[in-house]
């Protein structure tokens, strides 16, 4: 298996959405931030200490990211899930917990594949977790897709060796006092992978389908330069507001609504064009870098 999966769990929110969006990020150089490395530190320490805590050989990772905080965390979210097998056990004589558990769910997205944080599977039960340390996006479990992609996968791994009734789905989000559980039938989460999973992926594959923007469009990196994102942020200023001359009270509460958004993505655009500038050279017609600070600024 490849990192990085072209229909990926953790963008499925977006290409569900967009369909073609994930073709379209394949054009965009992926480069990890500070938060995605701060990430994976903390995942890397998650999964040692939940190993040691089950008697699994593991040796402990080195991070320049490592501190307090990420040992605080990282200890929480291993009680979590030891106090979520401990609750297995009391269904089930043989719970069985994966960490890191790689599960495929091509059977309904093409290439389909990923790494669930956290499995537990009981008898009737299968019970996903996992482990969001981002602080800047509350990530809530319900109806969550990448956790869905992630069931659909252990689903079939382990639903021909436990009779599988429903699926419990949690996030453990601790820099944000997070902790949320959903859960769904397997026939209910099965329904939605043909009706709405499977034909969409495959849209997605293709690059085809329509492309639509929204909050999801906030991780995608084709975002800055989307057609179809850009046509809606300019909406607003392609209104008529000829007749009546004057903007009724209705009229600016909708103008305030959107201007937060309007202004993100205006700033989205201009530090795109001016790091283009500074760094590469890029020649914006009508407009020059400014002296002593990295912007543009509009010239006659």
């Amino acid at each position: 298996m490849g990192n990085h999966a072209l229909l990926s769990p953790s963008s499925s929110h977006r290409w569900l959405k967009c369909p073609p969006s994930a073709v379209l990020e394949t054009e965009f150089e992926n480069i990890a931030g500070t938060a995605a490395e701060e990430g994976t530190a903390a995942h890397a320490l998650a999964e040692h200490k939940l190993k040691k805590a089950l008697g699994i050989e593991s040796k402990i990772p080195i991070s320049s990211y490592d501190n307090d905080e990420m040992q605080e965390h990282t200890n929480a979210y291993a009680e979590f899930v030891l106090e979520q097998f401990e609750t297995a056990k009391l269904h089930c004589k043989d719970p069985l917990i994966l960490i890191e558990q790689q599960v495929d769910f091509s059977e309904y997205v093409p290439s389909g594949y990923g790494t669930a944080d956290c499995v537990i599977v009981s008898d009737n039960k299968l019970h996903i977790i996992d482990f969001k340390y981002g602080i800047g996006v509350l990530v809530d479990a319900y109806d969550n897709p990448q956790m869905k992609c992630y069931a659909l996968g252990a689903l079939n791994i382990y639903d021909r060796i436990y009779d599988i009734a429903e699926v419990s789905m949690s996030i453990f989000q601790p820099r944000r006092e997070n902790v949320s559980t959903w859960t769904i039938t397997v026939d209910e989460l099965k329904a939605w992978a043909e009706k709405e999973l499977k034909p969409k992926a495959e849209l997605a594959a293709r690059g085809e389908g329509e492309y639509c923007s929204g909050e999801w469009c906030a991780f995608c990196k084709a975002a800055v330069r989307c057609r179809a994102r850009a046509e809606d942020k300019l909406k607003l200023a392609k209104e008529d507001f000829k007749l009546p001359p004057l903007l009724t009270d209705n009229e600016i509460e909708e103008v305030l609504a959107v201007i937060p958004d309007l202004t993100k993505w205006a700033n989205e655009i201009l530090a795109y064009a001016t790091e283009a500038a500074v760094e590469h050279g890029k020649v914006w017609n009508g407009f020059k870098v400014v002296e002593g600070r990295p912007s543009l600024a509009r010239y006659c």
